[in-house]
Order: structure tokens, then C-alpha cells, then sequence
């Protein structure tokens, strides 16, 4: 039994791996809200007034999503509580929020991870990060084709995109919760077999690496 949870830029395609691990491992699948986020285009249409509400959404169904996977200590989340902080920080470097919620993000971020630290487990089996070049990111956000990610005649919103893709490496690297594994989103392709195939060894392999098969 094992818990893994995926991280990855937008447009990484955590959800299409998470379903796909999930089911191969026989284990239950957590979601990102998407669909049913009443914050979320607000967010895209007006990052300045939407951007603190937006997190603390996100920081809540995470926090709840964590809390339940730990518990049931089978399954695979789309996105974990883990890489939250590395969003909020984000807008806050773009001006999209200021210091006072900022601080009071990271006050209600650090009562979380308090409250997950003394669960009877207390922290994910494995992180897979989903790691890919910006465009491939860029490719995949066109190509699902949700209206508000689309940067065309945004440049702001490219730049959101650039930043935080060019923070991603040293979030991963400063991640330490549980060991990790890192997937070349340019590399697979999990339409195919064969990559399907290949992936499934990677992750079989290190989950026995860690005791976690």
C-alpha cells in the first residue's frame, strides 16, 4: 500500500497520470478541483483581486485531500498540499497579493502541515514530479483548450506561466517529505504501450526501492 502524489507544472499532465498509476496499482485516485472551482477563471480574469482567495481554496481541498490520503494510505493525488506555497509565492512576487496575506497564508500553512505531522502517517510514500520544457507545458495548456489558460493576447499571463516554470526545479529540489522520482513529460507518451509499459517500471521499481510496493 502507498500513497504517491504528482507534481508538475500546468499542463504537465498530472490528472492523465494520476488516472493512469491509479489504476494500475488498483489504488484510488484524488483530484484537483477544476471543474467546480468557483475561483479559479476570476483568478485568470483578474489575478489581483482573486489571487489570495483563490490560494486559500486551493490550500483548503488540499489540506482535506492530504488528510483523507494519508488516512485511507492507498492512492494517488493529481496535486498535494506540498507545492501549494510555491503558487501563493509566486503571485505574491507579481504584485497579485500582498504581505499581509501572504503572511497569513503561511501562518495557516504552517497550523496544516503541524496537524499532518502528527497523523499516524504523516507524510506521502512518493512524489513523482513531472517534468517537462515550457513549451511542451505551453502545448498542453492549447491543446485542452480551457479558455482563461490560453496566453494568446495575454502577455501577463505568459509571464505568470514563465516564472513559475522557472521555479519549479528548486521547489522540487528543496522538496523533502518522502523520496521522489522525476518523469520526462517529453520523453512518454501514455497513449502508447510501450511507454505505458515503461513508465509502470519506474514507478514499480522505486516503490520497491523505498519498501512502498
Amino acid at each position: 500500500m502507498s500513497v504517491i502524489v504528482l507534481a508538475g507544472m500546468i499542463g504537465a499532465g498530472k490528472s492523465t497520470y494520476t488516472n493512469f498509476i491509479s489504476r494500475e496499482l488498483n489504488s484510488q485516485a484524488f483530484y484537483e478541483s477544476v471543474d467546480d472551482n468557483p475561483l479559479l477563471e476570476k483568478f485568470y480574469d483578474d489575478p489581483v483581486r482573486w489571487a489570495f482567495s483563490l490560494q486559500i481554496f486551493f490550500l483548503n481541498t488540499r489540506f482535506r485531500s492530504i488528510k483523507a490520503a494519508l488516512r485511507h494510505r492507498h492512492n494517488v493525488l493529481d496535486r498535494s498540499i506540498y507545492e501549494d506555497e510555491l503558487f501563493t509565492r509566486i503571485n505574491f512576487m507579481q504584485g497579485n497579493m500582498s504581505q499581509a496575506e501572504m503572511d497569513l497564508y503561511t501562518d495557516l500553512l504552517a497550523n496544516m502541515m503541524e496537524e499532518i505531522a502528527g497523523m499516524p502517517k504523516k507524510a506521502p510514500d512518493l512524489l513523482i514530479y513531472l517534468r517537462g520544457p515550457l513549451e511542451t507545458h505551453l502545448d498542453r495548456i492549447r491543446k485542452r483548450g480551457r479558455p482563461y489558460e490560453q496566453v494568446e493576447g495575454d502577455p501577463g499571463l505568459l509571464d505568470y506561466y514563465k516564472i513559475l516554470h522557472n521555479h519549479y526545479d528548486d521547489w522540487f529540489k528543496s522538496y523533502d517529505q518522502s523520496p521522489t522520482l522525476v518523469i520526462n513529460i517529453d520523453q512518454f507518451d501514455l497513449e502508447q504501450e510501450e511507454d505505458q509499459k515503461a513508465v509502470m517500471a519506474m514507478v514499480r521499481d522505486k516503490l520497491k526501492e523505498i519498501g512502498a510496493d
